[in-house]
């Protein structure tokens, strides 16, 4: 299980790749000093161990992208919550969340929320959310608890939104809560 060096080095390319196309005459509005800080925290965060010396995040790439990745740490005992269900790309979720920037800043939170019920959001997961929730939601079974940590790439990319600023990388807290609509598409032969 030697993969996050591999991470760490295209990390590193990523990096030295970004900040040649940012010292250049392009218009991305994405600062390289705030571009590399969130790259090397998301790199640290790949190469944490926990005390017995295992990956404390599992890499998880998306299966209709294979350069889509998102770390993820589960809190819950996995065994416990294997035979629920997993969302679709399609499915509606709903979902208790807390979103931070890497240098530990609160953006959002559904604990603020009252509906559809107190402090859950509901979305359904290919209707306009950021690749990382996606592959996040979709990796995950009702009941879990995850630590995400979504790359810049996988976030917002090289685009302010809101308060967040282009280059972020987001930490999640998510707890899968719901599948309140488990959709699937049916092929249809005529």
């Amino acid at each position: 299980m030697k993969r996050f060096p591999i991470i760490l080095m295209i990390g590193f390319l990523v990096m030295g790749f970004m900040s040649s196309c940012l010292n250049s005459n392009s218009n991305d509005n994405i600062d390289s000093d705030y571009l590399r800080a969130n790259t090397e925290y998301y790199l640290a965060q790949a190469n944490l161990k926990n005390p017995d010396g295992t990956d404390f995040y599992k890499l998880v790439t998306a299966p209709w992208d294979t350069t889509a990745q998102v770390l993820m740490h589960w809190y819950n005992d996995t065994a416990l919550t294997a035979g629920n269900l997993v969302p679709l790309f399609t499915s509606t979720v709903d979902v208790k969340y807390h979103l931070s920037l890497y240098d530990g800043t609160a953006v959002d939170s559904s604990y603020t929320s009252s509906s559809p019920a107190d402090s859950i959001f509901r979305l359904k997961i290919n209707s306009g959310v950021i690749m990382g929730w996606a592959i996040a939601l979709t990796s995950m079974h009702v009941g879990d608890s995850c630590r995400v940590v979504v790359p810049y790439s996988q976030g917002y990319g090289s685009t302010d939104y809101n308060t967040i600023k282009a280059g972020s990388t987001l930490v999640f807290e998510i707890k899968l809560k719901d599948i309140p609509a488990y959709e699937k598409h049916t092929v249809h032969s005529y």
